[in-house]
């Protein structure tokens, strides 16, 4: 508990950690110098001036009290003398939070006076109508029943003037010190967006360039890393396409020759339903092998263009029903979207081609964009799946139990829709059709689709 907490107190961001753990350092280390700055600079030197200052009152206290009684009427006249010490005068000066330090260097001041003068000679603070202090002094020999309260300005030490500098000194390193690490994180998080953004390329098919290497020794191993993880990925790609190519070579071509020595080895006028048999096997093995060539190349090298989502649908459903399968179109207005031309179709045809093998009836394509998505929706009256099989066919090579009675398939088509969704930056899913048969919704992106 405590560390979630923790975990939600910090920023989300590396930069915004560094900074604020840059400023609570600085922000500790000023603390720590004004707190070494109070006690061992300034409490001495206010200390100091309090013992001169408590000297001075002695001084002018015996010096009062061996004065004429005229000559000392005029001179306390001078100082303000009272009977009574004012109402603004206080013992102990008035807290505040903002002035904390000043407050602390009065205390100091007063704790120290009032240590080196006399116990029947106390002290007041008056803050209000000026800074003064109310010293109450001896009562003459002529009168010694009215001592009286003088008021002496308080000295420059005590009032805690030259610390403002300070404050203003440490606040100013601090915001200082921000703006340093905020810069020198700018400088280090560069390379990472770069990072960043390499990534995301390689992840969508393309080769980005290399990443520089002449940045802070961690980035630069990280970027090397990166740069020898793409090249291998390209390596990897190279040798991909070159065992494609040369898998369907190698296959398709002994397969037409296979073709070739069955047409001629037959007779004229023999029975040729064995041909037949043997060529509806080879399509199926021809089949096969597409969809395995399908499923392997998905289309990451091709390049997306803007086009006509709804366009597409047509011709493709334009072309089944040239083959007898009628597909209902309910096609709405949609917003322009980047796609990749022959993965797309590769996508919808599929599916198309699904609805006609496994559902029979009802066939149907529907489009409409809602949020920032567009959807592609192609049903069948078949009979419906769970949704846990339905979860199950975007695996490759698997296969739902309504398809089980049909030859010929591989159990990739719907793992090749699925993973050209992806690759636009969709998603593939399942929704039971009202009334009854299957729905497979294709969630495309329009705002930067296609990554």
């Amino acid at each position: 508990m405590r560390r979630s907490l923790l975990q939600r107190a910090l920023p989300r961001t590396l930069l915004a950690r560094n900074i604020a753990l840059l400023i609570a350092l600085v922000m500790l280390s000023q603390v720590c110098a004004l707190g070494v700055l109070l006690h061992y600079v300034q409490r001495p030197r206010v200390e100091r001036a309090a013992a001169v200052f408590a000297t001075y009152v002695t001084t002018l206290d015996n010096l009062l009290a061996a004065t004429p009684p005229k000559a000392r009427s005029e001179l306390t006249a001078r100082l303000d003398a009272r009977a009574q010490v004012p109402a603004e005068a206080f013992e102990a000066p008035q807290r505040s939070v903002m002035r904390a330090y000043r407050i602390y260097q009065r205390d100091v001041f007063l704790d120290s006076l009032r240590a080196h003068l006399p116990a029947d000679m106390p002290a007041r603070w008056q803050s209000v109508g000026g800074q003064r202090l109310w010293i109450r002094m001896h009562a003459p020999a002529d009168a010694p029943q009215a001592p009286y309260w003088i008021a002496l300005p308080v000295p420059e030490d005590a009032q805690g003037n030259g610390l403002d500098a300070a404050i203003l000194l440490t606040l100013g390193l601090g915001a200082l010190a921000a703006l340093t690490g905020y810069l020198i994180q700018q400088h280090l998080n560069q390379p990472l967006q770069q990072l960043t953004r390499a990534a995301r390329r390689v992840s969508a098919g393309e080769t980005p360039a290399p990443l520089p290497t002449d940045g802070p020794t961690e980035i630069a191993a990280v970027s090397g890393a990166f740069n020898q993880m793409t090249q291998a990925l390209q390596q990897a790609e190279a040798t991909r396409a070159l065992m494609l190519a040369g898998i369907s070579h190698d296959i398709r071509t002994p397969l037409t020759k296979l073709r070739l020595s069955m047409a001629m080895a037959m007779p004229d006028g023999s029975d040729s339903s064995f041909v037949v048999a043997a060529e509806s096997y080879l399509d199926q093995i021809e089949t096969i092998l597409q969809q395995f060539m399908d499923y392997a190349g998905s289309g990451e090298r091709e390049q997306p263009e803007p086009g006509d989502l709804n366009a597409l649908i047509e011709r493709l459903a334009g072309d089944f029903a040239g083959l007898g399968h009628e597909f209902e179109l309910s096609l709405a207005q949609l917003p322009a979207v980047s796609y990749r031309p022959i993965s797309m179709m590769r996508l919808l045809m599929n599916l198309m081609q699904n609805a006609i093998v496994y559902g029979g009836t009802g066939l149907a394509v529907r489009s409409w964009a809602a949020g920032e998505a567009v959807y592609v929706a192609v049903g069948d009256r078949g009979k419906g799946l769970s949704a846990e099989e339905l979860e199950q066919l975007k695996a490759p090579f698997q296969r739902g139990r309504n398809a089980r009675s049909h030859s010929g398939g591989t159990g990739l088509g719907l793992a090749i829709v699925e993973r050209i969704a992806r690759l636009h930056g969709g998603n593939l899913q399942f929704h039971a059709r009202e009334g009854c048969g299957l729905e497979v919704w294709v969630v495309l992106p329009f705002s930067g689709s296609s990554r």
